[in-house]
């Protein structure tokens, strides 16, 4: 195989080809059974590698080579963010969900009171701070053509009489028109671009597999690790990382930390594109597994670049050069689709974010104020305008890239290109962490710290990037503005001896925050800002009925006309037919609700961001803009007094609790004489009645002296019995009465509750053949540890057993013991198949002494203390002892806890 500059652009544009079918027909298949593994997390994961771009691919290797384990920062920063996604990310896409946040101006501007003014910030900054970036992928795209270009003998081919910069300009051009074509062809930016992200999750695969083939060539060819490391020495490179965990090294790991969150791309893929917030939890381990595979092999390219290539060649291009130079061109040419995968996932997916930003904070707000509410017609006026908004944006982001690219032509690194954009886009970030944890920040501080922010980046870093080309730039670099050396951008206020990114970072954020904290101290919020502040740090609570921040009142038809110009006719008539079929009036009667205006406007945010949704429905909703006004004011005083009267409240919550507490004590002393009355009233009525009969037939035996001697045997018999049953009832209300008072105790233990409940069935087995009870074997389990007393938990299974074949009363009685597994308990049923408990009775069939009507009549009536005394046992271990609603007959259910096993 020849590998010619020809062949590489074929091969690209083939590949660009493939892109194209496995995006159309990803979008082909979202509502099929492939639908799901396109929202799957793994997808979703590959799709946040959109990160490694051509600055991980290539510039990695450079920066290893120049500056040692530097590189590794890039990785270290949204290593940190995603194994903390608990903190942030979860947040940022739970509020996107929620509000249908389409961008990071969205977010922003969403959050300061739907400020139009902040969002065209952000977009303005944001499309400025990104050129760098599309520079940098551009560079790395000529640069990769030209390598190869330069190593074939058959020379450039078709490029011939190109330049870089033509070549870069051609490049812009088709990505331009790749980019167009793939990611606007829908309006709503907050539906998932599945066909983009299907296709970016693909071109993660292929760069991944790209550079570990380098990798794994490069360990081969180089002999392993250690000879490729012990070349390095003896040809006088440095092996031995030097100035690590220094200031540029926090900058770094800071910014790229910042970046994963602030990246316009990174935002719509890793919020906006998130199809399930669970989501998350695998591309928290996921994502940084794909980062370590894709710098394991960084160190040992570069290293072994430096041995083996000739001295001066460019260590951004050793993953392509390297093959090159040891004649395997298959591996360059997948080397080099490799690099063009991680451009071109960055190029498409930033172009697509930032046009979405540009279209709805830009041009749709300048459509409102310029057009009445009649003169673009139906829906597809608007949609068609937005669609062409994003296409110009994507050509005008590209020039703009392109534009930078040629005015630092000269630089030949491509870290610090990168480095330059990460510094730009950090600028959000106190904004957005304001906006999630901070209820007081203000619209105004925020637009003065995101302002002051960005002109302290243009200044000392975006301006420096330019010094190569210009003189003028050059000249303020050495001696600062007009000869002021303390405004020296690499030196600003006389701080010198830091790192120049280091200094940016540090002057740029510092001062950025610095004005947002004492901003929103010496300014007030809005109403709106208000209720946004408290959805966006209360997103996490339910929602108690959430109502519009939009007051007054429309017509159905001026709501209709406003969606159907965004969402188009089919999307409006949708959402109108499903209020009107919740609300069951036709639409001739409909009357939006608040609720239903809050609805509409979260789909229409949808489509073009909330900041222009909020004004476009403010247009058309009529109502007086001061009630809110007084609303917020009133919320203020009452959270004034509320504020007062807590503090009136812990004044006195000690003298509070001290009376409460008497007063739940006199209660329990009542509670506690009551049940003493009660328990001595059925305590001597059942002593009275077994006493009563003894004193009867005793008095009968001593009186009369001419009784048989059959009836004197019958009334002994019946003194006997009657003792006995007196002896019983004694026992079983002491036993109670100690369990009661905790005089009674055991230790519980692990035991198999199973052989339990055999010993009960076996003692009951006599009784049941007695009274032709038969016996069902219902389920049961081999075995179920437990902790319990093995006689106390006997004597429960006994007393549930023998109730039930005692009080059946059916003519062919039956008893069903049947135990099972549920969770982490053991459940044991005793049901049998008689006239069961009436309803009336329920309620107090645990109650000490009652039998209830089935009770008094059966012929082995007892006191009524066995279930009470049971449900003490089972409650001593931690269990409970139930009267089962809804079966045939009886059922009492016993549940214990299983004993955990180590």
């Amino acid at each position: 195989m020849t590998l010619t500059a020809d062949l590489v652009i074929a091969s690209a544009v083939a590949y660009v080809g493939l892109l194209f079918f496995i995006a159309y027909l990803a979008d082909r298949n979202t509502n099929t059974r492939a639908g799901v593994f396109l929202r799957s997390p793994f997808v979703y994961t590959l799709s946040i590698s959109v990160y490694c771009t051509s600055w991980t691919f290539y510039g990695a290797v450079g920066s290893a080579a120049r500056t040692g384990l530097e590189f590794l920062t890039i990785y270290m920063g949204p290593t940190l963010v995603f194994v903390g996604w608990w903190f942030i990310l979860r947040r940022l896409v739970r509020i996107s969900h929620e509000q249908r946040i389409t961008s990071i101006a969205d977010l922003i501007s969403s959050r300061f009171g739907k400020s139009s003014s902040l969002a065209v910030l952000v977009t303005v900054l944001a499309v400025i701070a990104i050129a760098p970036y599309i520079a940098l992928q551009l560079k790395a795209i000529t640069s990769s053509i030209g390598a190869i270009a330069g190593a074939s003998q058959f020379g450039r081919g078709s490029i011939e009489g190109l330049d870089e910069t033509g070549l870069a300009l051609a490049v812009a051009a088709g990505m331009a028109v790749f980019t167009i074509l793939f990611g606007t062809r829908n309006v709503d930016a907050k539906e998932q671009h599945h066909g983009v992200v299907a296709a970016i999750a693909f071109e993660a695969v292929v760069k991944l597999a790209a550079f570990v083939a380098v990798g794994v060539f490069v360990l081969y060819i180089g002999g392993g690790l250690d000879t490729i490391f012990a070349d390095a020495v003896a040809a006088g490179h440095q092996i031995h990382a030097e100035g690590t965990f220094d200031d540029r090294w926090i900058a770094m790991t800071f910014l790229a930390a910042a970046a994963i969150i602030c990246l316009p791309r990174q935002f719509q893929v890793t919020v906006v594109e998130n199809s399930d917030e669970n989501h998350l939890r695998t591309a928290s381990w996921a994502f940084p597994f794909y980062m370590l595979a894709m710098s394991l092999f960084t160190l040992p390219i570069a290293l072994f670049g430096l041995t083996f290539l000739p001295v001066g060649s460019n260590p951004d291009m050793f993953v392509l050069t390297l093959p090159l130079a040891a004649g395997q061109d298959a591996l360059a040419l997948f080397a080099f689709i490799g690099g063009f995968s991680s451009a071109t996932s960055m190029i498409i997916l930033e172009s697509i974010a930032l046009s979405i930003m540009v279209s709805n904070h830009i041009v749709v707000p300048i459509m409102l104020r310029a057009t009445s509410d009649d003169n673009i017609g139906d829906g597809q006026g608007v949609r068609r305008l937005i669609l062409n908004a994003r296409r110009l944006s994507i050509v005008l982001i590209l020039f703009l890239g392109f534009g930078y690219f040629y005015l630092t032509r000269a630089s030949d690194a491509l870290a610090p290109i990168g480095l330059i954009s990460f510094t730009g886009v950090a600028q959000f970030l106190p904004a957005i962490l304001a906006g999630l944890f901070w209820r007081d920040a203000s619209t105004k501080a925020a637009i003065a710290a995101v302002s002051v922010g960005f002109l302290v980046w243009l200044w000392s870093s975006f301006m420096p990037s330019f010094a190569s080309s210009s003189p003028v730039v050059a000249q303020i670099m050495a001696e600062g503005p007009m000869g002021i050396a303390w405004l020296r951008p690499h030196g600003l206020f006389g701080m010198n001896g830091l790192d120049p990114l280091a200094h940016a970072v540090f002057w740029s954020l510092f001062l950025n925050t610095t004005v947002l904290i004492l901003g929103s101290l010496i300014t007030k919020q809005s109403p709106l800002e208000h209720i946004q502040a408290s959805v966006f740090l209360n997103v996490f609570r339910k929602a108690t009925g959430e109502t519009s921040p939009i007051r007054g009142s429309a017509t159905a038809d001026d709501l209709f006309l406003v969606a159907r110009r965004v969402l188009g006719h089919k999307q409006a008539v949708a959402l109108f037919s499903q209020e009107a079929k919740r609300a069951r009036l036709p639409w001739s009667a409909l009357e939006p609700s608040p609720t239903f205006i809050r609805t509409l406007e979260r789909e229409l945010a949808g489509s073009i961001g909330a900041a222009s949704a909020h004004v476009m429905l403010s247009k058309v909703v009529s109502g007086d803009s001061v009630s809110l006004e007084e609303v917020m004011q009133m919320a203020d005083e009452t959270q004034q007094a509320i504020e007062y009267s807590q503090e009136l409240e812990r004044t006195s919550a000690e003298l509070r609790a001290t009376a409460e507490k008497l007063e739940a004590a006199n209660r329990e002393l009542r509670r506690v004489d009551l049940q003493k009355d009660e328990f001595l009233s059925q305590v001597s009525h059942e002593v009275r009645t077994p006493m009563t009969a003894i004193r009867a037939f005793s008095e009968i035996l001593l009186t009369e002296r001419d009784l048989g001697p059959d009836s004197r045997e019958r009334f002994v018999g019946t003194i006997h019995k009657e003792s006995l049953r007196l002896t019983s009832l004694l026992d079983e209300i002491l036993d109670l009465s100690a369990l009661e008072r905790g005089e009674r105790t055991w230790e519980n233990y692990p035991i198999n509750a199973e052989e339990s409940l055999d010993r009960a069935l076996r003692v009951c087995d006599a009784l049941a053949r007695q009274s032709n009870t038969k016996m069902k074997d219902g389920w049961r389990v081999d075995e179920a540890i437990v902790l319990a007393d093995p006689d106390r938990l006997s004597q429960v299974m006994i007393n549930l057993i023998s109730n039930a074949i005692k009080y059946n009363g059916t003519i062919a009685p039956e008893v069903e013991v049947r135990s099972r597994i549920r969770g982490k308990h053991y459940v044991v049923e005793v049901q049998d198949n008689g006239v069961g408990i009436p309803e009336e009775e329920r309620a107090h069939i645990f109650d000490k002494f009652y039998r209830g009507r089935l009770g008094e009549a059966a012929p082995y009536a007892g006191a009524g203390l066995g279930l009470p005394i049971s449900r003490e046992i089972v409650s001593r271990m931690d269990g409970k002892l139930d009267l089962v609603p809804g079966t045939e007959g009886a059922c009492f259910r016993v549940t214990l806890p299983l004993a955990e096993t180590s």
